[in-house]
């Protein structure tokens, strides 16, 4: 994955030694030699993760993440500290600080590659929920200011699931000071409550008795309610194996045992508040731009929302040099629907192909209703021909399947023209892009409907 990350350290042959490590998986590496040149970096520069140094002359890793922490456009960055250091008490210092997690020199190279993946993909996903409610900030439906998390302690609800009852107890004894706690042996219960209850975090221990704990946190990543779930596991020393596959798997945090009540306690409160943080962003999006923004009758965001949000995503590509591509669809031949059974058959079928589009695409996807029949999906970070494929597969969900409205005593066979385009050094506003997209559209159309054409521009 492409993120860009920010390595410090006084020490030259340091820095040049992570970055040909991360160069080497094609991360974009920016360099600081001094706190206050990290701090300034982050104040001009877009940045996914920062490898932070604790022992530098004049201002340390821990004063530079305390100040990244206290600012609201720096606070979200995820920062690891490498460093020398391996005692609880200094890794306590750096989470109490607001440190994401530790790298012990020398660096694994596995730890460190698998790391910096997991706490980039963690940053996107928060960027991306911040950049919407930005838009709706900016088109004037929400004033309220978004509050500094990292001052503020947050009570979570967090389900443990571990078997070992004294090991359980401690756990609880710990954290129940300021978190609601729950205890759960079986993994399979634990999967069923969290289908039915709101977690702030989930805890798992890799050491269960005859269970493999991973597999759980994988069905946890593959349910679309707790995808986003934050999940912290619990290993053994010598499980560095295990480790990294949860890691690489989307596990959020991790401790090795013995534990550390202390670290424990900061650990779980950066989750959950981050946790909280993504729930206030929702919550926003949801609440304050929702009705403004949405085609009442789909459900889909609408022309309005289109042309503030696109011009965002056409701007953050542009900066970051990343792929951007737009589907424009329509119904194929809808004026005869309206036409043969009515304007609320016609609506039903409006619902139905606005489920089918949610169904086949991304959540970071904006898929957007435009008007009548003609429906608009932006791709952020897709190339023309992964755009192709979602297309093609959108096509065919519309044709193979036919649309069951409950007036009528046959379903309809209905079918959808597409045309796309992608971002390029000769588009140089939204305009031409939805124009081309538009272009597309029209050649589909031409060249007999039910098909997907891409701009040949």
């Amino acid at each position: 994955m492409t993120a860009r990350v920010l390595v410090v350290d006084d020490i030259k042959a340091n820095v040049k030694l992570l970055e040909a490590r991360l160069s080497a998986e094609y991360f974009e590496i920016l360099t600081a030699y001094s706190g206050p040149e990290a701090l300034e970096v982050c104040e001009v520069e877009r940045i996914d993760v920062i490898l932070l140094d604790v022992m530098m002359p004049g201002m340390d890793g821990f004063e530079v993440c305390e100040r990244l922490k206290r600012n609201p456009k720096t606070q979200h960055i995820p920062v690891v500290m490498v460093t020398a250091l391996d005692t609880p008490s200094d890794r306590l210092h750096g989470l109490e600080a607001g440190a994401d997690d530790f790298l012990t020199k020398p660096v694994d190279d596995v730890a460190l590659v698998t790391r910096v993946k997991n706490l980039a993909r963690l940053k996107m996903l928060t960027d991306e929920m911040t950049m919407r409610a930005e838009t709706g900030n900016q088109m004037g439906l929400s004033q309220e200011t978004t509050p500094i998390f990292s001052e503020r302690k947050w009570a979570g609800k967090v389900l443990i699931v571990e078997d070992n009852q004294r090991s359980a107890d401690r756990m609880t004894k710990n954290l129940i000071k300021e978190h609601s706690i729950e205890i759960e042996h079986n993994p399979q219960e634990a999967l069923f409550k969290l289908a039915e209850q709101e977690y702030d975090l989930l805890v798992i221990s890799l050491d269960l008795n005859g269970v493999d704990g991973l597999r759980l946190a994988s069905q946890v990543r593959s349910l679309e309610r707790t995808r986003s779930l934050p999940i912290l596991i619990i290993v053994n020393p010598e499980d560095k194996a295990r480790l990294m596959r949860g890691l690489d798997m989307g596990v959020n945090d991790y401790m090795v045992r013995p534990i550390c009540a202390n670290e424990m306690m900061a650990r779980v409160n950066t989750q959950v508040r981050r946790k909280k943080y993504t729930d206030y962003l929702r919550n926003c999006l949801e609440t304050k731009v929702e009705l403004a923004v949405t085609d009442a009758l789909t459900g889909l965001h609408n022309r309005h929302y289109l042309e503030s949000h696109l011009k965002t995503l056409f701007d953050e590509a542009n900066s970051q040099r990343k792929s951007l591509s737009v589907l424009m669809t329509d119904i194929d031949y809808f004026k005869s629907v309206n036409d043969t059974y009515g304007h609320d058959v016609g609506d039903l079928v409006l619902k139905e192909f606005a489920r089918r589009i949610r169904t086949n695409i991304r959540g970071m996807d904006l898929a957007c209703r435009i008007g009548g029949e003609e429906f608009v999906i932006v791709m952020p970070d897709t190339s023309l021909t992964e755009c192709y494929n979602v297309a093609e597969r959108l096509r065919k969900s519309i044709e193979m399947e036919q649309f069951h409205i409950p007036q009528l005593d046959k379903p309809l066979d209905i079918t959808t023209s597409i045309g796309i385009t992608s971002l390029d050094k000769d588009i140089k506003d939204t305009d031409l892009l939805m124009k081309r997209a538009d272009q597309a559209l029209y050649c589909a159309k031409r060249d007999g409907r039910n098909r997907v054409a891409a701009d040949a521009a």
